[in-house]
């Protein structure tokens, strides 16, 4: 089994030096030389000659529904990509996920010399086939809606639009490139190390990670660190009986008013804790509960002069180290286990994303990415609020690389929901300063 975790420690010394290489760089400023400026513009020129195709490429994917669950539609956009990343010249293989219970992962590889590079994406939606949202659909000529349109198939396309281009510059082979495209990112299969360990052991072998997600839907961002997701369960029991004996010394305060206890300690114990969330997202109590865990529903009976013997709550918890995470379930173990009288409760953590701490390596590499979209015209780039990108597959080899940057697919509006709609002009923006970054990452590695 793959330790989820064992990605929090300290860089390598390799890891260190290709970052003071980038350092170098970042300090000497723009790019003079004559060939790398006439490769950086024959990087941009086949961004721009394939603009249509690559929307083109972005409906296909769209209308083939790959909800996590629909494991057949989530293949069918897996062999699209395959053949795309075969053409490029890539090794393709598609990991089974009969073993997590998910549809599989597809994995490309290409043979290269120079920095080793993780590029991640997704293949699955949260829209699944009884989803009222199937199609893509033009508004404008900017502007088109479409079930994964942002989260993340344009991500997806810009990552292929970005091989291509180097590919077309002569210039992909001056790279080692790994591409991890997980079936399963919206829902993950479980058990976690099973469905994540390919991932993590494509970050034990990079140099740097690169995420295809969409940030905060601004292109004037792009992520250095995300807040972790961990679920947590909490069971309550109390002594079934009738009100009238509620707070008796043989009756107790009953699994509900426990269960408030707990929630009520949770929150005047973390609320300050700045960027820590900790959010109870159901909670059914009463003489009987019943809750399916997969499903996220239940059904839960109760009368008003019975004393509840049970209840059941789920929910969620973030944070913006591993430090912190750990900090804050301790607090809620302990004030689980301060019971009230005749009653007792269970607290149940289940370790999902990690968190991807800020670190100088993640800074550095912005401050290149900054760097480039500068000189691109497109103006800086700074570091968007934890607060404000959710959990993402990047997390989990984050702080085994010397450098890592999310946050960089296709930007839009109204993910999740019906009204998805992806912002078209940012997919040669987003596609040209990735390709230029990729570009310099392989000088800095050639300078050495």
């Amino acid at each position: 089994m793959v330790n989820l975790y064992s990605s929090f420690q300290l860089f390598s010394s390799e890891s260190l030096i290709l970052t003071s290489i980038v350092v170098g760089i970042l300090l000497a400023g723009p790019l003079s030389a004559a060939e790398p400026v006439t490769i950086e513009h024959r990087i941009v020129e086949a961004i721009d000659a394939r603009h249509d195709e690559a929307i083109e490429l972005l409906a296909e994917l769209v209308d083939i529904n790959s909800g996590s669950l629909n494991l057949a539609g989530v293949r069918r956009v897996g062999e699209r990509l395959d053949s795309e990343l075969t053409e490029l010249g890539l090794t393709t293989k598609w990991i089974e996920g009969a073993s997590f219970e998910r549809a599989g992962h597809l994995i490309a590889r290409s043979e290269g010399r120079g920095p080793k590079v993780l590029l991640i994406g997704h293949l699955d939606t949260v829209f699944e086939p009884d989803s009222p949202f199937q199609s893509f659909e033009r508004l404008d000529a900017d502007h088109a809606k479409g079930p994964g349109a942002v989260d993340m198939k344009g991500g997806v396309v810009i990552l292929l639009e970005v091989l291509r281009a180097l590919a077309a510059a002569s210039v992909l082979e001056d790279l080692q490139i790994t591409v991890v495209l997980t079936g399963d990112e919206e829902l993950s299969g479980r058990p976690l190390d099973l469905a994540r360990g390919n991932l993590i052991a494509a970050g034990h072998e990079a140099d740097i990670a690169l995420g295809f997600e969409d940030g905060d839907g601004d292109p004037e961002t792009a992520v250095v660190a995300r807040r972790g997701s961990t679920n947590w369960s909490l069971e309550v029991r109390g002594i079934p009986a009738h009100s009238s004996q509620i707070f008796t010394e043989e009756v107790g305060a009953g699994a509900i008013y426990e269960t408030a206890r707990i929630l009520e300690g949770f929150r005047r114990e973390l609320a300050d804790e700045e960027d820590l969330t900790f959010n109870p997202g159901v909670i059914l109590g009463g003489t009987e509960v019943d809750f399916d865990h997969d499903q996220a529903r239940g059904t839960g009976f109760g009368k008003d002069n019975v004393v509840a013997e049970f209840a059941s709550v789920r929910g969620d918890l973030r944070a913006t180290s591993l430090e912190q995470l750990v900090r804050a379930e301790a607090i809620m173990q302990r004030v689980t286990s301060e019971s009230l009288p005749g009653t007792s409760a269970v607290l149940t953590i289940d370790h999902g994303y990690p968190p991807m701490g800020v670190t100088e390596g993640n800074s550095r590499l912005l401050a290149m990415y900054s760097q480039a979209s500068e000189d691109l015209g497109f103006g800086p780039v700074t570091a968007v609020d934890p607060r404000r990108a959710g959990a993402a597959d990047i997390s989990f080899v984050a702080n085994d690389v010397s450098m890592a940057l999310d946050g960089l697919g296709l930007m839009g509006t109204g993910g999740h929901t019906v009204e998805e709609t992806a912002d078209l002009r940012t997919l040669s923006s987003q596609a040209k300063r990735a390709a230029v970054l990729l570009y310099r990452l392989s000088l800095a590695h050639a300078s050495h």
